[in-house]
């Protein structure tokens, strides 16, 4: 138990590598004739590098077959719809423990004993508070910005209050240290959802709240979203535990978009601050962070139970997309949706059923006695439940992704954390598939021919054209 349990554990990184395979692949190279033997590691993998004996490079654009790195934090069976979190099934954890136990598991590897989970709650809740420098600059910005835009910058400028904690400025040694190591995961996991607090009570107009310490982790980001002027406002109990549960089945998922980001950026050496900012761009992606926000606009253009067979037939014609349903690893229900549609009914009775769950089941009962989407095993995922929770609880749809940011940070910083302690820093640095002109000569601008190809057109606004008019 302890920091240098996972270190330990992991030992040399190639380890299993020096060992001797007893299986491995002959690849023969039918343009040369030659043919090589390729060990076969951990029932699977081979080593790309491998390959460069016969002069072959892999060709994997979106990684759908590509092993980036090893790791010890999160795996899924997508066959059988099962997630575990260092080894604990996420149906149990999501029912016996809290967001930030959930937390020290993922990041330390270890569930804590009760003087540790005590110990490592009063770190977090103790760094909750921002400088005033950078509440002032999240208050510079316009009045509407996308809350997650208003994240992600802050984030970035928090590199720039904590230099201590920058490689860029102390050296890249200074990660060797596990105190240091500790201090930005206590800053980072405390403040990110006062930053967002402060970004939802920007955007409706509101004074921004301190957080307080009297409350646990989702308690106190409830309080800071709504209390007015309440001396002793506490939030409802119940959508506190509901929204603690979101947190924990959002907080890790493998080598995701937004995890490859974090660990792409910190192979660099590059502050944990810039690195969270990055995987947070990531995230913004409506193929990602912005997928239950797609299903809500579905649910919501679909309007009425009686609407979904037609729906279901545009889709079938592929006149419109089906979303949340279906996902790259999972080839079976997603264990976290069925999580969530159990505690949709929990916040459905204290807030009200949203008009939009009775479609939604209706639709997840039909596309899963149909034929086409069986044979396609497309079932719930995630997203199409954790939307319509949202939406019940109050939170604008540009809120989603910020609400997915919090507790997926940690899983960041669990990864980031395991690449320090295997060593595992080498600098990622893809090899490309180079497609473009050989090598041109030269040629004057008086010589060269224009290209009907490219266009430098772009959207102008009306106020644009009224002042370009003048000198026409």
């Amino acid at each position: 138990r302890g920091p240098d349990t996972n270190a330990a554990a992991m030992g040399d990184e190639h380890q299993n590598d020096q060992e001797e395979s007893q299986h491995h692949l002959t690849v023969t190279d039918s343009r040369t004739g030659k043919s090589i033997k390729i060990p076969v590691h951990n029932n699977g993998f081979i080593h790309a590098p491998d390959l460069r004996q016969i002069g072959i490079t892999s060709f994997d654009p979106g990684f759908m077959n590509t092993a980036a790195g090893r790791s010890r934090i999160c795996h899924i069976d997508g066959e059988k719809g099962k997630l575990l979190y260092r080894g604990y099934a996420i149906e149990e954890l999501a029912e016996k423990s809290s967001f930030l136990e959930v937390a020290y598991l993922l990041i330390y590897g270890a569930l804590p004993v009760k003087a540790e989970l005590e110990n490592w709650q009063k770190r977090i809740m103790t760094h909750t508070y921002l400088h005033e420098n950078l509440v002032q600059l999240m208050k510079s910005f316009r009045y509407d910005s996308h809350p997650m835009g208003m994240l992600i910058s802050t984030i970035a400028a928090m590199s720039t209050f904590h230099p201590e904690g920058n490689p860029s400025l102390r050296g890249t040694q200074i990660y060797e240290n596990f105190e240091v190591q500790n201090k930005q995961i206590f800053r980072l996991i405390g403040k990110l959802p006062t930053i967002a607090a402060c970004a939802y009570r920007h955007r409706i107009g509101r004074p921004y709240n301190n957080p307080v310490n009297y409350l646990n982790y989702t308690e106190n980001f409830l309080y800071m979203l709504d209390r007015l002027s309440e001396h002793d406002y506490r939030p409802n109990p119940a959508l506190a535990r509901a929204l603690d549960v979101l947190f924990i089945i959002h907080a890790e998922h493998e080598f995701n978009c937004s995890t490859a980001a974090m660990r792409h950026l910190s192979s660099s050496g590059v502050d944990p601050y810039t690195a969270v900012a990055g995987a947070a761009a990531a995230l913004y992606g409506p193929s990602h962070g912005g997928a239950s926000e797609a299903v809500v606009r579905m649910l919501e253009d679909i309007g009425t139970v009686e609407k979904i067979d037609e729906f279901l037939a545009d889709v079938k014609a592929k006149r419109k997309r089906l979303m949340g349903f279906g996902h790259r690893v999972y080839k079976n229900y997603d264990p976290r949706a069925k999580i969530l549609k159990a505690h949709a009914d929990r916040v459905f009775s204290i807030l009200g059923t949203d008009e939009l769950m009775k479609v939604a089941v209706e639709l997840e009962t039909r596309a899963l006695s149909d034929e086409y989407f069986i044979s396609r095993r497309l079932y719930p995922n995630v997203d199409f439940y954790s939307g319509l929770i949202y939406r019940t609880m109050g939170f604008p749809v540009d809120m989603f992704p910020v609400l997915f940011t919090i507790p997926r940070t940690v899983g960041w910083l669990a990864h980031w954390r395991e690449m320090l302690q295997n060593g595992d820093t080498r600098i990622w640095r893809p090899r490309q598939m180079y497609e473009g002109e050989t090598e041109r000569a030269y040629s004057s601008i008086y010589d060269r021919q224009s290209s009907e190809d490219i266009s430098l057109k772009a959207y102008e606004s009306k106020t644009s054209r009224r002042r370009m008019a003048a000198h026409s």
